[in-house]
């Protein structure tokens, strides 16, 4: 089989997008969350084992770095949409490598919170200006593109977690390095990718009738604000599950690292099935209600997990991770829809900063909340947490309809 043809084949099955600007952006997005998935897993023993910084100032360094970077997201976006998105996401991604490389610099507590800092202003920054180019180069099928997006994400985030697992199983200071740097190197070769997209030219803005500052769109913050609830599931998954399985459950410890391997599976395999249809409005808010259901369902057997013997416990919580998993996809679809057509079409940068800072700012809740209603409140405190998630779903629907009587203006696509 040839090269052309093997290619064409994997386009025809959905494998691979067609040539142009799509599957450029895809690559670039594969590159840089192969690196992110490396750093991610690795970053707190990076810190802990081959700095010397202790747990405790590492979690609260982070803690600020995270908080901190939400502020970058809407004046860069804003910055995005009036020079253009990809020459100002290329300036973040080069950002972000020199931020990272410093990372190997880092000796001191203080030091460490200011480079945190300035990797995630950058990685703030980022995904605001990207934002447009996913809107402006989605094509005539925009929900299917991006639930390519979030599988190829997820497929290259899985790979680096293997590949960080292996240098943390050796345990050396050259290894920690050579994934920091690693990470760096992955956003000088998005940088290069992303390069080869075509430069988008901001849309003008109307003159009359179009909508005000995304922070004053009060329609937008309130869709905006039901989206960082229902994404605190993410954080269910990689936070509260681990040490709801070793402090509450008779499951067998190495269960709390493999068990997520069930969602990104399923992500990886489903989200572009699931995203089919929802490409509407309408579509996005029934996705959301949905998906309430089904984090009530989900926080519902992991909770009963508690007291039952260890076979029961791993059946319990797989089930409960499937379920989830599943309100997971309809979720991402859902907000992947909405993030975009709610917002116009010469501000998409702008908002899509304003939406990354509620998905950011529950993040930083998160952890706090879920100790208190999951880790502390026992098996009704997992019901209550997914009651917080239905309750969110089942508003949303109204909430979409309202956004929606907005100040509208047309769909402007690029081509490609």
């Amino acid at each position: 089989m040839s090269v052309e043809h093997g290619s064409s084949w994997l386009v025809a099955r959905g494998v691979l997008l067609e040539p142009g600007p799509r599957r450029t952006l895809a690559t670039a997005s594969f590159v840089n969350m192969l690196g992110s998935g490396v750093f991610m897993l690795s970053a707190a023993v990076f810190f802990t084992r081959s700095v010397g910084l202790s747990a405790a100032h590492v979690g609260l360094g982070m803690g600020v770095g995270a908080v901190v970077g939400l502020l970058s997201g809407v004046p860069v976006g804003r910055i995005a949409d009036r020079r253009g998105p990809r020459e100002v996401y290329m300036a973040t991604l080069t950002v972000q490598a020199a931020a990272m490389a410093m990372l190997v610099l880092v000796h001191s507590f203080w030091l460490f919170t200011a480079v945190v800092c300035l990797t995630e202003l950058a990685g703030s920054a980022g995904q605001a200006a990207r934002g447009p180019l996913v809107r402006g180069l989605a094509g005539e099928r925009p929900a299917r593109f991006r639930a390519y997006l979030r599988a190829t994400a997820n497929l290259a985030s899985s790979i680096g977690a293997l590949l960080a697992a292996l240098v943390i199983q050796a345990d050396s200071r050259a290894g920690y390095l050579c994934l920091v740097l690693g990470n760096a190197l992955s956003f000088v070769a998005t940088a290069v990718v992303v390069s080869r997209l075509p430069s988008l030219p901001p849309v003008p803005a109307p003159r009359t009738g179009g909508r005000g500052p995304a922070l004053k769109d009060l329609r937008y913050l309130v869709v905006t604000a039901l989206d960082g609830v229902l994404s605190v599931h993410g954080s269910v998954l990689v936070f509260a599950l681990p040490l709801w399985i070793l402090g509450h459950t008779h499951a067998p410890r190495w269960f709390a690292g493999t068990s997520v391997l069930v969602n990104t599976v399923m992500v990886i395999f489903l989200q572009v099935r699931t995203g089919r249809g929802i490409d509407t409005d309408p579509a996005a808010a029934r996705a959301w209600r949905r998906a309430g259901c089904a984090f009530l369902g989900g926080t519902t057997l992991i909770g009963l997990a508690s007291g039952t013997p260890a076979w029961g416990a791993v059946l319990l919580i797989l089930l409960g991770v499937a379920v989830i998993t599943l309100g997971e996809l309809l979720y991402a679809a859902g907000s992947f829809e909405l993030r975009y057509s709610l917002a116009p079409a010469h501000a998409q940068g702008e908002y899509s900063g304003v939406f990354r800072f509620g998905n950011g700012l529950a993040s930083v809740v998160a952890p706090s909340v879920l100790a208190l209603l999951c880790l502390n409140g026992g098996t009704r405190g997992w019901m209550l947490m997914g009651a917080v998630f239905l309750g969110a779903g089942c508003v949303a629907p109204p909430a979409v309809r309202w956004a929606a009587r907005g100040p509208r203006e047309q769909e402007v696509v690029a081509p490609g």
